[in-house]
């Protein structure tokens, strides 16, 4: 029995030491293991921390670029720019002052002769309906005298004309027609005045224009002819310089035609009431028993 569990206690002893034994070696493997994972894991994030600098340093410098750029970019956007009369100056000096100073006097001698005759038709424009009511209260008070300083007094094509057929109302109602007629084309006469010179700007300015570009044409033909050879920047600067007397000229040729246009139908307008204020003086005449 004793010997049985002699035995017994040195099996145990045997087996616990050999597991033990184990189990320290089993330890000692896991703990190589941690080590190994450890130091692999600290190479991998080094890699990683250095790949993600470079990938880092790569955008700072893609951005830093992509940055310098918009900024040039806005620069250039930024810079300043002609415009209004210092662009058409440059324009002006690159289509050659020959032609180019020949289209502004026209410019300038049209505005003056439309400026005078807008201002000169603007005193024109009287109210006729007031200076006839005023000359058919006069012609009621029987005063022909006071009626004929009313018109003589009153500014205008209109109180001219009734100042002309009241100074014929004793040649009766033909006489008075007439007169009014006669010097209604005087007067029409004056209000055109001028206006043959602004058409003559209107039609010779675009001419100018097309004759500066023919000339141009002709001597960017020439500048060909002399390099031998076809160069499409010589040949795109010559003709952008032709074409600028025509811009200029046809410019010139509007700015003058709307003025034109608003002369014309200002004087249409002022004519209507000189024949309007006409009729009335004759009916005023007839009922105040003036004209028999």
């Amino acid at each position: 029995m004793r010997k049985l569990l002699a035995l017994l206690l040195v099996l145990g002893m045997v087996a616990f030491t050999t597991d033990y034994a184990v189990a320290q070696n089993g330890e000692q493997t896991v703990g190589e293991q941690v080590i190994e994972g450890a130091e692999n894991a600290a190479e991998a994030a080094g890699d990683a921390i250095e790949g993600a600098a470079e990938t880092v340093g790569d955008a700072a410098s893609g951005a830093a670029e992509t940055i310098g750029g918009a900024v040039e970019g806005a620069a250039d956007a930024v810079a300043p720019r002609k415009f209004g009369h210092q662009l058409l100056k440059e324009y002006f000096i690159q289509g050659g002052w020959q032609f180019m100073a020949l289209v502004l006097v026209c410019l300038i001698l049209g505005l003056a002769f439309c400026i005078e005759r807008i201002i000169t038709l603007n005193l024109a424009s009287a109210n006729t309906d007031k200076l006839v009511a005023r000359v058919d209260d006069a012609l009621r008070n029987g005063d022909m005298a006071q009626a004929r300083e009313i018109c003589k007094s009153t500014p205008g094509p209109a109180a001219s004309i009734l100042h002309e057929g009241l100074k014929r109302s004793d040649k009766g109602l033909e006489g008075v027609e007439k007169a009014m007629v006669s010097y209604g084309s005087v007067q029409m006469g004056l209000l055109e005045k001028g206006l043959v010179w602004i058409s003559l700007f209107i039609a010779i300015a675009p001419m100018l224009g097309f004759m500066g570009t023919v000339i141009g044409m002709i001597q960017a033909f020439d500048k060909i002819a002399e390099a031998g050879d076809v160069n499409a920047s010589l040949v795109a600067d010559g003709i952008k310089v032709a074409l600028l007397t025509t811009v200029f000229g046809l410019i010139t040729a509007i700015i003058l035609q709307i003025f034109y246009n608003y002369i014309v139908s200002k004087i249409d307008s002022i004519v209507n009431r000189m024949e309007d204020a006409s009729t009335s003086l004759v009916d005023v005449l007839m009922d105040n028993k003036v004209l028999s």
